[in-house]
């Protein structure tokens, strides 16, 4: 027998289910998480499989202010699962592009896209030397999760907020969040599996790089 396809490993693994703090989308989402991530051989977890906390701010953030994104090119950074992305193109985004280095995280995305009925582009690869396709808007959800992550996506970020694009990144009080270099838009108490966060709600802010 073959192995199975990328799309075909996302189908088998999740459910498609709604996201609770945002059950306008619905994603193909895993039950739990560290058997999956065995099955995957990857060294990340499957970030692609569940909806995030900050992910989950930062969509329903969206989808409350569409005029944050509307006819505007949008960048999803990390996209996972591509919850954020779907949010902006349900919000009125003229074009979304979702990237991520996971090659299974972008078969979810397009799963999760035609399950939701948007268009959006998916992009492979680091790009945190780009300049996100010098889009309008730039989105991050969950970034900030570990020291070296951080160290890499904020100079990506900075850039992006200094040629004019608006970023808005959604983070669930992680610890390597620099906040004295952000500003707070909004908060958020947030559902999340009790399995991946050890608690079944989650507080999540709405950041922007400040001045």
């Amino acid at each position: 027998m073959s192995a199975p396809t990328l799309t075909e490993f996302v189908l088998a693994n999740t459910t498609l289910t709604p996201v609770p703090l945002v059950p306008e989308i619905s994603l193909h989402s895993a039950a739990e998480a560290m058997d999956l991530w065995e099955r995957t051989h990857h060294d990340q977890p499957p970030f692609w499989a569940f909806p995030w906390a900050g992910g989950q701010a930062l969509a329903r953030h969206l989808l409350d202010h569409p005029g944050l994104v509307r006819g505007r090119a949008v960048f999803d950074l990390a996209s996972g699962s591509g919850l954020v992305a779907i949010a902006a193109a349900l919000a009125g985004a003229q074009s979304v592009v979702a990237n991520d280095i996971d090659p299974l995280s972008l078969a979810a995305v397009e799963l999760n896209a035609a399950a939701n009925d948007v268009r959006i582009e998916t992009l492979p690869g680091d790009q945190l030397d780009g300049d996100a396709r010098g889009a309008d808007v730039v989105l991050a959800g969950d970034v900030f999760y570990d020291a070296e992550i951080t160290a890499l996506v904020l100079p990506f970020l900075t850039r992006a907020a200094r040629r004019g694009a608006l970023v808005l990144l959604g983070d669930p009080e992680r610890a390597h969040l620099p906040r004295d270099r952000f500003t707070a838009q909004a908060r958020y108490e947030v559902p999340v599996p009790l399995t991946l966060e050890s608690t079944d709600t989650r507080s999540a802010t709405v950041w922007t790089p400040s001045p």
